[in-house]
């Protein structure tokens, strides 16, 4: 991933540093769970820790030079542990593995740790936005449906809705790490030929993970059902993202993102305050649902295993958290920073709408009153229609005609935005998670 969407502690944990570390913790341990179950010498075990080679920069391009001639990274990363280690102790290590067995464990242990900081940013994200809900809940602003003005809403049921999804993958966040803590040391294809499944035990027991039966791999469903949980964080940030946009537009004008002192909305018009960040997390969700169809592909291997997943992993992954975990972290200052315009909001309710928002609660008022309900809607169609093309105010042109029969004490009752949002509470209600803290 570009420097510009990876989030420092995100990309830390895929650097070839963090990889070969986490696999030679992996050796390391079924080491000495070998020396438990009697395999191993409890001193050369205990030799293989004393002497841990640091991992840095000089032994990844020791790797990367061994691996120019095995042309076989594992085989590579293998022969420079041993050769650091030392002899006769070094001979113990990656007993009775097979490449997988480290390389699929050290990298569910870090999809793992990658996985509760996304849970992080989450919840963090949920929460700038309830905060936001419970700010606002009061604040009337127009609903819109098919970029149509429709009935009022508030500004707070909008972020309490986008709370309500971001928690919701929040949950398929927890449920995929739980997938994905997960760990094998069962040796080529699966059978624990050459190692005893307690072997497996302690050192998924070690690193926090649970055994699982396997065939050389790890199934990949488990690491889809990840990809499956950040590319729908993603979408949600994008929903979000994709309504800040709306609100933002000239003629809408009903909120704003953050801008900073010195910032510039444009190069060549000084009046512009575009919504880039916004943009910028619809365009890179596209971009985490391309991760999930790779993912998705690569599910199905040859047998008891195939590498076409490797290369693919490599890419995807990385990548997917990096850009994840930064779409949150942004939306979370977006949700917490959003300008917002109630006082434009209200006017375009009651006037730039024409007061046609209201056209429901006319049609119902009418149904009361004996009209049947076809009489009753080709009644308020044609007097919408009237104050659409002459541009006058809904209830102006009922007024008019006192052949609907409704009193001025009537249409003071219909056309009170409050009355539709007497039940707002509601969503702020659902925010269950706020009584917990």
């Amino acid at each position: 991933m570009i420097p510009r969407y990876a989030p420092r502690d995100v990309a830390a944990l895929f650097t070839d540093e963090h990889r070969f570390d986490t696999m030679l913790e992996v050796e390391l341990l079924a080491a000495e769970a070998l020396a438990e179950v009697g395999v191993v010498p409890s001193g050369d075990a205990a030799a293989l820790r004393a002497r841990r080679p640091v991992v840095d920069a000089e032994f990844v391009a020791d790797v990367a030079a061994r691996e120019a001639i095995t042309n076989h990274d594992t085989a590579a990363f293998v022969d420079i542990v041993q050769e650091r280690i030392g002899m006769p102790e070094g001979a113990w290590i990656h007993y009775g593995l097979t490449s997988s067995d480290v390389v699929d464990t050290a990298l569910c242990a870090t999809l793992t740790r990658a996985t509760d900081l996304a849970i992080d940013a989450a919840r963090e994200l949920r929460d700038a936005l309830s905060a936001r809900a419970l700010e606002t809940i009061d604040w009337p602003i127009t609903g819109r449906t098919h970029g149509m003005h429709a009935e009022p809403t508030t500004y707070g049921a909008k972020f309490a809705l986008f709370a309500l999804q971001v928690e919701r993958d929040r949950v398929r966040l927890e449920a995929a790490r739980e997938a994905i803590a997960v760990g094998k040391l069962s040796g080529a294809v699966g059978t624990y030929s050459n190692i005893d499944p307690a072997v497996e035990a302690l050192v998924c027991q070690a690193l926090g993970l649970a055994p699982v039966p396997a065939t050389q791999v790890i199934a990949r469903d488990r690491h889809a059902q990840v990809l499956y949980a950040l590319a729908a964080l993603g979408t949600s940030i994008e929903a979000f993202a994709l309504e800040v946009r709306h609100l933002s537009r000239s003629e809408v004008a009903e909120a704003a993102e953050p801008f900073a002192a010195g910032q510039k909305g444009s190069s060549a018009m000084p009046h512009k305050r575009n919504p880039v960040l916004s943009e910028r997390l619809c365009g890179l969700a596209r971009v985490l649902r391309g991760y999930l169809q790779a993912g998705l592909e690569d599910v199905a291997l040859w047998h008891e295993r195939d590498i076409s997943h490797s290369s693919v992993e490599r890419v995807i992954l990385p990548d997917a958290f990096e850009l994840a975990i930064y779409m949150a972290r942004a939306a979370r200052g977006l949700a917490a920073g959003l300008v917002l315009y109630p006082e434009r909001a209200l006017e375009n309710l009651t006037e730039g709408s024409l007061g046609l928002v209201f056209s429901q609660s006319v049609l119902l008022a009418l149904v009361d009153s004996g009209r049947t309900r076809d009489d009753a809607y080709r009644l308020v169609q044609a007097v919408s229609r009237t104050a659409i093309e002459s541009r006058r105010n809904f209830r102006a042109v009922l007024a008019e005609d006192p052949s609907l029969g409704l009193s001025e004490a009537d249409l003071a009752r219909i056309f009170d935005p409050a009355r539709l949002l007497v039940h707002r509470q509601r969503f702020v209600a659902a925010l269950t998670w706020l009584e917990e803290s």
